[in-house]
């Protein structure tokens, strides 16, 4: 999570933690669950909004991910960031505005120190995805861009999304979770649809929580049904994540 460019330093939410019996939550100054962690397996992702951030791997081929990049907008609790980084192997990026975020996140959520293959960078993400060395460097960008409030993205137009595709490889996709009103929701959608293209964007059904994830692809794909099956079960058995279940509930926005 991050704030808007007109919040000042000193707005900056304290970041606290709760524990339900096996689950860590992380809060940001209210009881809005800003992102959670299985205590005893601090490496899987345990929302199911989460887990669907991780849909792009459905079109790409299984054995190239570890070739391949991941950028998080927003740390959150540092679920995708741990996963892309110890469970798919990938150089793994994350852009986090809130030094406390970061410290919590490796004191409390298991998020391991810098290395060759992972970084954290203390941001503003609009500003910082500007920069030369990130443009078409990502094969995976996941951005969850709330602040405290969770009311609706704090960076959420199409200007913003056309920087966001702009880091992408041309097999790249983006991911974002979009919650709010309905209203909301068709304001990100349509900044999403014209900066990718409307043939390029695949949604999610809500989660019972109002998650929606929507994903959108740097080059548009359309593969058949099996296709698609192949690869869930194949993330499936290879990740753990419920791949099979997404394709009941996940199509492009395109189709009737």
């Amino acid at each position: 999570m991050t704030r808007s460019r007109r919040q000042t330093d000193a707005a900056l939410p304290q970041v606290t933690i709760s524990e339900d019996a096996e689950v860590r939550f992380l809060h940001l100054g209210t009881e809005w669950v800003q992102g959670s962690m299985l205590i005893d397996a601090p490496f899987d992702i345990e929302l199911e909004y989460v887990q669907r951030m991780m849909a792009w791997l459905l079109f790409v081929e299984p054995g190239s991910v570890a070739s391949r990049r991941a950028l998080q907008l927003g740390l959150g609790s540092a679920a995708l960031t741990k996963f892309c980084f110890r469970k798919l192997r990938m150089d793994t990026t994350a852009i986090e505005l809130n030094p406390q975020v970061l410290a919590v996140c490796r004191q409390w959520f298991k998020l391991p120190p810098d290395g060759p293959r992972l970084r954290v960078l203390l941001a503003e993400a609009g500003a910082e995805i500007r920069r030369a060395e990130h443009l078409g460097r990502y094969d995976a960008v996941q951005v969850d861009l709330y602040d405290h409030e969770a009311a609706a993205p704090v960076l959420d137009d199409a200007g913003f999304y056309g920087d966001v595709r702009a880091l992408l490889t041309d097999e790249g996709a983006m991911t974002v979770n979009l919650f709010g009103r309905d209203a909301s929701f068709s304001r990100s959608l349509q900044g999403i649809t014209e900066a990718f293209g409307p043939e390029s964007v695949w949604a999610f059904r809500p989660t019972r929580e109002g998650n929606t994830i929507v994903l959108a692809l740097r080059t548009a794909q359309h593969p058949a049904r099996l296709q698609l099956l192949a690869r869930a079960e194949a993330v499936q058995a290879r990740w753990g994540l419920p791949a099979t279940k997404w394709l009941r509930l996940f199509k492009p926005v395109s189709s009737p």
